[in-house]
């Protein structure tokens, strides 16, 4: 969604309305270089798909090991949360450093499963993408009978 800036000009620079522009477009794509919304940028993206008798949820996890991710059932809530530590170290015939990088992501996101057989869920976790089927929840109707008098 883009933001409207208003600002009180004196001069009308032309770089101030792409700058504008700039700001604004980059605020709706999450966090590249520091930009960005910050609820969009310290989450993870998710598509849910209803499939009839179940939900499926895809939520993309790039770089993550499947030891790194961690599903949690608390009452109506399922909490998918996911942590990476990862440090890289390059050097030279010296053992000089010649580069040293460290990278660290957590990411946690809760949904509401009132509506699923929560002991049915099922999920696995393929080239970066973390894929939970849903179950729902059957309806039982009403058990309908008469009652002897006696």
């Amino acid at each position: 969604m883009l933001r409207p800036t208003i600002r009180n000009r004196n001069n009308y620079d032309m770089m101030d309305y792409f700058n504008d522009w700039n700001n604004n477009f980059w605020n709706d794509f999450g966090d590249f270089g520091g930009f960005g919304d910050l609820a969009v940028r310290d989450s993870f993206k998710t598509d849910i798909e209803d499939l009839g008798d179940k939900f499926r949820l895809e939520a993309d996890l790039p770089g993550m090991k499947k030891e790194d991710i961690k599903l949690d059932l608390n009452g109506d809530y399922l909490t998918i949360s996911a942590e990476h530590n990862e440090e890289k170290e390059e050097k030279d015939e010296k053992r000089n450093y010649v580069r040293k990088e460290r990278r660290y992501g957590s990411y946690s996101r809760s949904f509401n499963v009132a509506n699923i057989d929560t002991d049915h869920i099922a999920a696995s976790y393929e080239n970066g993408v973390l894929t939970l089927d849903l179950p729902k929840r059957t309806e039982t109707a009403p058990v309908s009978h008469q009652i002897e008098i006696k």
